[in-house]
């Protein structure tokens, strides 16, 4: 058995916790990159790309795990909290490294917050109707304290999450291929690929680009680095073994849902696997709403591991207050870095205007991983950890290259809500890089 790693120390601070298995973290991994998005995606996918929507499903898991490549490297490498924006900060100081970790954090953030609104929505009404904005609150505080409970118990509470979302995702593609089978489908839209809009190699992209969205969660698994026991070996291979059983899961999915039911009908869904199991019959709505929500749930819990451990690394390498390093003695969980990150997650979903933020996402997640990409082949040059995990060095210039085209595919009104949220970034980056340049400053 190979001997685990001793925890990094922190002055006047207990160590987080290293509690996570190779099992445990592919559970994690695979939990947050299925998540909820899987619920919407198909719809949207065919609204950009035709009926084939397997065909960008594939090119965004290939395009995902070049940069999952970079993150396996760097995680193995630097096994700490704080993932995109430590590794930025070794590479090329804290005024980058505090915007990647900002761009992670307003991400984590919105999207945790954007999860609430969801599972207090149209799934929830299937049971209960309830006002959104208190149900969202309560939904946020319940899961902030289980993150605060001990990563055990929350990767432990992801495990069963994630079984339930991989068998209603099973129940869509079996109801697929059951329709198949008594003739109610259509199999030759699995080779439409294009709309009236966009063109075969156009809609590709444009279909991929929301694909990419559906992989991304596997960066929020090096903020748990710290918590692994033995993260050398164990990270490779949860993460693309994870990666990869998604990618085999969505694309089961697409065929199945594409042939089962009209492109049309799909694109004007806002529950496109709901349609399957509507098409289908034999299985109650109120089952799939009830697997739905745990989807949710799942993705909004493990989004919160992400951004309290990365708002705790951030912290602790001075780019952040010092206040939000704070861990529970006994727990050793990151509290202070919970609540804080809860609290805005909670004025976001009071207050809405999350649906309006929700498409920046992926445009900050592509400056995210243009840095880490980057960041990988400037640290080459660094040791780090013994026998950690090496990619070629093509693998991280074609991940940033990947960056790039993708964003070239995101609508302008989404690059000006990004801006905005970079060019707030940038402010608090400088402030940041100069209070710890002070701090670093020698006394005269």
């Amino acid at each position: 058995m190979p001997k685990t790693a001793p925890p990094p120390t922190t002055a006047g601070r207990p160590p987080l916790e290293r509690a996570l298995t190779t099992r445990t973290l592919y559970f994690f991994i695979l939990g947050d990159v299925l998540g909820a998005g899987v619920y919407v995606l198909v719809g949207q996918v065919a609204a950009d790309a035709g009926g084939a929507v397997w065909v960008p499903l594939t090119v965004a898991l290939l395009l995902a795990l070049l940069t999952a490549a970079s993150y396996a490297e760097l995680a193995t490498k630097y096994p700490r909290a704080g993932g995109a924006s430590h590794y930025a900060t070794r590479a090329f100081g804290p005024f980058v490294g505090f915007l990647a970790g900002f761009c992670m954090l307003a991400a984590g953030v919105v999207s945790v917050a954007a999860l609430a609104r969801g599972f207090a929505g149209d799934y929830l009404t299937a049971f209960v109707s309830a006002p959104v904005a208190p149900v969202a609150v309560l939904f946020l505080a319940a899961l902030a304290l289980l993150n605060a409970r001990g990563i055990r118990e929350s990767t432990r509470a992801n495990v069963v999450a994630t079984v339930v979302e991989v068998g209603g995702l099973a129940i869509v593609v079996v109801l697929g291929c059951l329709l198949l089978a008594r003739g109610d489908g259509d199999p030759s839209r699995l080779v439409r690929l294009g709309t009236a809009e966009h063109g075969a190699a156009a809609a590709v992209l444009s279909g991929a680009v929301l694909a990419y969205y559906s992989f991304v969660g596997f960066e929020t698994s090096v903020n748990v680095a710290e918590e692994t026991r033995d993260p050398r070996r164990s990270y490779p291979r949860a993460l693309f073994g994870a990666l990869v059983t998604a990618g085999a899961v969505y694309v089961l999915v697409g065929l199945a849902a594409s042939a089962a039911v009209p492109t049309s009908t799909l694109a004007h869904s806002g529950g496109p696997l709901l349609e399957v199991v509507r098409a289908a019959g034999g299985v109650p709505v109120w089952l799939f709403s009830a697997i739905a929500l745990v989807a949710v749930a799942n993705g909004a819990l493990l989004t919160g591991i992400m951004s309290s451990r990365l708002a705790y690394g951030m912290a602790r390498d001075g780019l952040l207050p010092a206040v939000l390093a704070r861990v529970l003695p006994g727990r050793r969980t990151p509290w202070a870095a919970i609540a804080a990150t809860t609290a805005l997650s909670m004025l976001l979903a009071l207050t809405g205007g999350v649906a309006t933020l929700a498409s920046t996402l992926v445009l900050l997640l592509l400056v995210v991983f243009l840095l880490v990409n980057t960041a990988a082949l400037v640290l080459r040059r660094e040791p780090g950890t013994p026998g950690h995990f090496r990619t070629p060095a093509v693998v991280p210039v074609l991940g940033a290259a990947s960056c790039v085209l993708l964003s070239t595919r995101i609508e302008a009104a989404v690059w000006l809500r990004g801006l905005t949220v970079l060019g707030v970034g940038l402010v608090l980056a400088a402030v940041a890089a100069a209070r710890r340049d002070s701090t670093d400053r020698p006394p005269a």
